[in-house]
C-alpha cells in the first residue's frame, strides 16, 4: 500500500504521525485555531456584558450568532471544499477571522465599537468557522492513510479538550488583565499561526478515486466549471448522506445525543444551583471535570478502539453516556458532599466517552465516505448535529418549566440512550474496524 505524502517508516512498520509533516502541520495549525476558537467564545460575552454592557436580549442574540452559521452555511462549505482544494480554504478562513478580530480593537480605539459592531463581526466570524472546521474534517482522510484516521482524529481531539479547559481559562484571564478588545489581538496571532502552519501542507491528494470508482476532487472542479449547479452538488451531498445506510445511521444517532443532550443543558444548570443548591465556584470546579473527562477520552480512544470491535464500542460509549446523565437527578438521594463527587464523576464519565463515541464515528465515517463526498458528508453532518441543539435548548427550557426539572433530567437522559438502541438494531453493531483500502492485486504475466 502506498504511503501518504510525508509518512515516514521504518521498514514496514509506521513510526507514527508525529513524523508525518502534513499531519504535523494540520495539527500544529489547528491546535492554535481551537485555542483561539475556545478564547474567542469567552472573550465575546464578556465584551457584550462588561465593555459594552448588552440587555439580556442582545446577549441571547450573541448566543444565537454561534449557532445560525452551521445552518445557513455548511451544505454551502460542503460544496466548496469539494470543488477546491481545502487547505487553501481553511488559509483563507483563518486570514479572514484574524482580520475580522482584529476590527474589534481598531474598533474600540476609534470609539466605534458597539453590540451591533460585536454581533455582525460575531456572525462572519462563525461563518468562517464553520467553513474551516468542515474543512479541518475533510482534509485528514485526504492526508494519512485509513488505518491512521483513529491516531490523527484522537491527536486533534486531544488537543480540542485541552483548548476547552486552557482556551477558556486564558480567555477570561487575557480579558481581565489587557484592556477588554485589547484581548482580541492574542486571538488575531492565534488564527495567523494557524493560517501559517496549514499552508504548510503540500501532500493534500488531488483526483483520487473514491470507494465507488467516481473520480475525486478534480472531478468535483471539473463539474463546477462546466456550469453545475452548486444546488445540485449540494443534494448530491445529502442525498449520499441519506441514502448511505450506515453513513445515515451513524448521522442519525449523533443527532439523537446532541438534541437531548442540548435538552439537558439549560435544565441542568438551574438543577444544579437551585435544586441541590451548590454554591457558584463549585459549579464552575464540576463543569471543569468535563474538560478533564474530554482529555481522557482523547486519550483510551485508540486504545478501546484496538481492544472492542467498532461496532460493541460505539453501542458501549452511546450507553454509557445515556447512563452517567442518569447520576445527575441521582444526586437528589445523597448529602451534597456527594452530591458533588456524583456530578464530578457524571461530566468525567460523560466527555469521555463523547469523546471516544466522537473519534471512532469520525474515522469511520471518513473511511467509508468517497474523497469527493468528503466535504459534503462532514457538512451535512455538522448542520443536522449542530441545527437540533438550539431546538433542543428551548424545548429544555420549556419541558423543566412544564413538567420540573428532576423529571426533565430523567427524560433528557432515556432519550439518549434512544441512540445505541438504534445502533444497536443496526448492522453497525456487527462491523469490526475501520475499513482500510484492500490493496489491488498484480497483474499476472
Amino acid at each position: 500500500m502506498a504511503t501518504s505524502a510525508g509518512k515516514e517508516r521504518v521498514g514496514d512498520v509506521p513510526s507514527g504521525l508525529w513524523r508525518h509533516r502534513d499531519f504535523r502541520n494540520l495539527w500544529l495549525g489547528q491546535t492554535s485555531s481551537m485555542f483561539a476558537a475556545h478564547m474567542v467564545a469567552v472573550i465575546f460575552p464578556l465584551l457584550a456584558s462588561v465593555s459594552l454592557n448588552a440587555s439580556l436580549f442582545e446577549m441571547g442574540l450573541l448566543s444565537a450568532a454561534g449557532y445560525v452559521p452551521y445552518i445557513g452555511v455548511s451544505l454551502f462549505a460542503g460544496v466548496w471544499l469539494d470543488r477546491k482544494p481545502k487547505r487553501a480554504i481553511i488559509v483563507l478562513c483563518d486570514i479572514a477571522r484574524a482580520l475580522l478580530l482584529l476590527a474589534i480593537p481598531i474598533a474600540w480605539w476609534l470609539d466605534l465599537l458597539s453590540v451591533p459592531t460585536l454581533l455582525v463581526v460575531a456572525l462572519l466570524v462563525g461563518c468562517f468557522s464553520v467553513v474551516a472546521d468542515v474543512g479541518s474534517a475533510s482534509i485528514l482522510p485526504a492526508l494519512v492513510e485509513r488505518d491512521d484516521l483513529i491516531e490523527g482524529n484522537s491527536k486533534l481531539e486531544l488537543s480540542a479538550s485541552s483548548a476547552s479547559i486552557a482556551g477558556s481559562a486564558l480567555g477570561g484571564g487575557i480579558f481581565q488583565l489587557l484592556a477588554g478588545p485589547v484581548s482580541m489581538l492574542i486571538n488575531t496571532v492565534l488564527f495567523a499561526l494557524s493560517a501559517f502552519f496549514t499552508a504548510l501542507i503540500r501532500g493534500e491528494r488531488k483526483g483520487a478515486e473514491g470507494s465507488d470508482g467516481t473520480q475525486g476532487a478534480e472531478g468535483s472542479e471539473e463539474g463546477a466549471e462546466a456550469g453545475q449547479s452548486i444546488w445540485r452538488d449540494m443534494a448530491d451531498g445529502v442525498a449520499f448522506v441519506t441514502g448511505h445506510v450506515t453513513v445515515r445511521t451513524l448521522v442519525l444517532t449523533t443527532l439523537i445525543i446532541n438534541f437531548f443532550m442540548a435538552i439537558a443543558e439549560p435544565v441542568a444548570l438551574v438543577f444544579v444551583t437551585r435544586t441541590l443548591d451548590i454554591p457558584p465556584y463549585t459549579v464552575g470546579l464540576i463543569l471543569a471535570a468535563s474538560g478533564a473527562g474530554a482529555l481522557v477520552g482523547a486519550v483510551i480512544a485508540a486504545p478501546m478502539s484496538r481492544l472492542l470491535p467498532l461496532g460493541r464500542l460505539l453501542v458501549l460509549t452511546a450507553t454509557l453516556t445515556g447512563v452517567a446523565s442518569l447520576l445527575t437527578p441521582l444526586a437528589t438521594l445523597v448529602p451534597a458532599p456527594a452530591a458533588v463527587a456524583l456530578m464530578v464523576a457524571m461530566y468525567v464519565l460523560d466527555a469521555a466517552m463523547i469523546v471516544v463515541y466522537n473519534i471512532n464515528v469520525r474515522s469511520y465515517r471518513s473511511a467509508i465516505t468517497p474523497d469527493e463526498m468528503q466535504g459534503r458528508m462532514n457538512a451535512t453532518n455538522r448542520m443536522a448535529g449542530m441545527g437540533v441543539m438550539p431546538i433542543g435548548a428551548v424545548l429544555g427550557g420549556l419541558l423543566g418549566t412544564a413538567v420540573g426539572t428532576l423529571p426533565a433530567l430523567v427524560l433528557a437522559s432515556l432519550g439518549t440512550l434512544i441512540a445505541p438502541l438504534v445502533l444497536a438494531c443496526s448492522h453497525v453493531r456487527t462491523v469490526k474496524r475501520v475499513p482500510v483500502p484492500q490493496p489491488e492485486a498484480e497483474p499476472t504475466a
